[in-house]
């Protein structure tokens, strides 16, 4: 009996367990700390942008980048319904409303071509999704946000170490935010980080991720004292989780390197499916450098969806849908403005599966997986050199 392949693992990738010794060592644990300030230099260095600031979740981050938005009730945010509950939470919180626009059904990202009608007069900000680390077209979106006065904040939750042609994702818009949740590339279990990308809200950002005071600035020497200056929200992890992210930040590229190897092997094998008309498989525009968070396909509607999982399941390989729309949810079904179509969203929302993708996954459990695929569709599988050579 084959092993089990689950959908997720996280893996020790660098020194994490020496940094985090060192963490605990040092006496100093909370928020804030050494290496708190080491992994904001690092994205600051790596990244791109004036100022990153390490926090307890992504979710965390978009809350901020919602209260630099200066949001007042009424307000409007233009964003996909295909996503995660944070990226509209973070904006109804502030007393706005959601607008969703469909995504591309290649790439299932915002339709760029989609937002223009969206505007009104109420409009104040885009909030972009990049699925499955690979780019929305964002030359586009920020020439429209330029010449119609909005704020672009970049959901970067999934794309850390990703790029838009030469330009890092998070790091394009306004604000940005990463995820270095359980499941994401980059990990330290639960974090994120800010990216402030307009300089002129660095100086806010820093306190309102510092629970509204000026602390940052004091122990910088640049204040007398510090106290309460706006509203915060409790921004940093423990030093002991930054710690462990800073290991897995600086091995990034091998882990990119290992994750698009497994890619090209998953789509190596499974393109006889897709020509078959089957199924279908994610794409990466040639300008869009993905660091392949995600491996996915579409199958012909949810019934089939459901069945494929259980037939893996009986092979024991764990595979997962991804999210419901937000606005096919009862919760969301009431922000909706139902004059506008979705059904692109609706598609990935009824057909997309999530197939095994971590660091410690092997070409063999990829073809395990590939092998169990074209079982449920009654295709014989031959795996054959040229295929393997595809990944070399």
């Amino acid at each position: 009996m084959w092993g089990n392949i689950p959908f997720n693992k996280q893996a020790i990738v660098g020194d994490e367990e020496n940094y985090v010794r060192l963490a605990i060592a040092s006496k100093e644990w909370g928020g804030g700390g050494s290496f708190c300030r080491s992994v904001e230099a690092f994205i600051q260095s790596r990244f791109e942008t004036p100022k990153a600031i390490v926090t307890a979740s992504c979710t965390t981050a978009l809350d901020v980048a919602a209260i630099l938005c200066r949001l007042e009730p009424g307000d409007e945010v233009i964003m996909p319904s295909f996503t995660f509950t944070s990226t509209a939470n973070a904006f109804l919180l502030r007393g706005a409303k959601p607008v969703f626009v469909d995504i591309r059904p290649d790439t299932q990202n915002i339709d760029e071509r989609l937002i223009e009608d969206a505007i009104t007069d109420r409009t104040r900000a885009i909030c972009v999704v990049h699925y499955a680390g690979v780019s929305c077209e964002m030359d586009a979106i920020m020439e429209i946000a330029s010449r119609r006065g909005l704020i672009v904040v970049e959901d970067a939750a999934q794309g850390v170490f990703a790029k838009y042609k030469d330009k890092w994702l998070g790091a394009i818009g306004d604000i940005g935010g990463y995820s270095f949740h359980a499941t994401k590339n980059i990990t330290c279990g639960e974090g994120g980080a800010l990216l402030v990308n307009n300089k002129a809200h660095v100086a806010r950002a820093e306190i309102l991720c510092d629970k509204g005071t000026n602390r940052s600035e004091f122990f910088r020497g640049e204040a007398r004292k510090y106290d309460w200056r706006d509203v915060g929200v409790s921004g940093p992890p423990s030093d002991s989780a930054a710690a462990a992210l800073l290991a897995q930040l600086q091995a990034g590229e091998r882990v990119t390197e290992k994750r698009a190897r497994l890619f090209k092997l998953y789509q190596a094998l499974l393109e006889p499916l897709e020509a078959a008309g089957v199924c279908r498989l994610p794409v990466i525009p040639e300008h869009c450098h993905s660091n392949h968070h995600i491996f996915y396909i579409l199958t012909a509607d949810a019934n089939e969806r459901s069945r494929m999982i259980e037939h893996l399941k009986s092979a024991n390989i764990t595979a997962y849908f991804h999210y419901v729309p937000l606005h096919m949810s009862d919760f969301g079904a009431a922000l909706h403005n139902n004059a506008r179509d979705l059904p692109h969203t609706v598609a990935a929302g009824t057909r997309l599966l999530r197939l095994p993708m971590y660091f410690d996954l092997t070409e063999t459990d990829v073809t395990r997986v590939a092998s169990a695929i074209y079982d449920f569709y009654g295709i014989a599988f031959a795996e054959n050199e040229s295929q393997r050579a595809a990944v070399r």
